[in-house]
């Protein structure tokens, strides 16, 4: 159960990601939130290490399986500010419920990635934004080929984390529109920004941009 794999790493986990913090993750962080704005929701907050970023005129919701982590992550409050228990598969919110969903490192372990999505979806207020950042499956073809033979070891091990997910493809499978995606990292690193489109938009064209590093 993943709610309770991470609650006993909780009193680790920060110390455990602070090399893949250093390489990876600190620079890529902030291109998440700089531009958010109103009512936002975190999926998998874990122990509040996103909540540094975001502008100050939003106003956060953030949720995680592990009520461990969540006991971590209040103790970094801000302004206009909650916290929840929840299942991103079985989401406690009623439909259109915020402006903007934000998530990172996340749909690696939801055991259904697809039906947490639509989930998403369905609180998103048209119009609104999803912003992602993952680990996932490879671009390259040799990327693509290690992620796909290490995961299985890797699975077994954490018991919940999945190397070699298309996590895009899911998005879009969910209903969104991908708005612009960038791989890092030998493109094993993914953002991803899509949007709920309302029904007067005009579909927007997405873009790619792949660094290796």
């Amino acid at each position: 159960m993943p709610d309770q794999l991470f609650d006993n790493l909780t009193s680790i986990y920060d110390v455990a990601m602070l090399p893949l913090e250093a390489l990876v993750l600190r620079r890529l962080r902030p291109r998440l939130f700089h531009d958010l704005h109103g009512d936002v929701l975190e999926i998998g907050v874990g122990t509040g290490t996103n909540f540094v970023h975001y502008p100050p005129d939003t106003c956060l919701t953030g949720i995680d399986e592990s009520l461990m982590m969540l006991e971590v992550a209040n103790q970094r409050t801000r302004p206009c500010f909650r916290l929840a228990q929840a299942d991103v598969q079985r989401m406690p919110f009623p439909r259109n419920s915020f402006d903007h969903i934000v998530g990172s490192l996340v749909f690696c372990s939801v055991p259904d990635p697809l039906v947490g999505l639509r989930e998403l979806y369905r609180i998103l207020r048209p119009g609104g934004r999803l912003v992602l950042l993952e680990h996932v499956r490879g671009y390259t073809p040799l990327a693509a080929q290690v992620t796909d033979l290490i995961n299985p070891f890797w699975n077994s091990f954490t018991r919940s984390c999945n190397l070699n997910r298309e996590t895009a493809r899911t998005v879009a499978a969910a209903g969104f529109t991908i708005t612009h995606t960038e791989r890092h990292a030998f493109t094993v690193f993914q953002i991803i920004k899509a949007v709920k489109e309302s029904p007067l938009r005009i579909r927007p064209r997405g873009r790619t941009l792949v660094s290796l590093n």
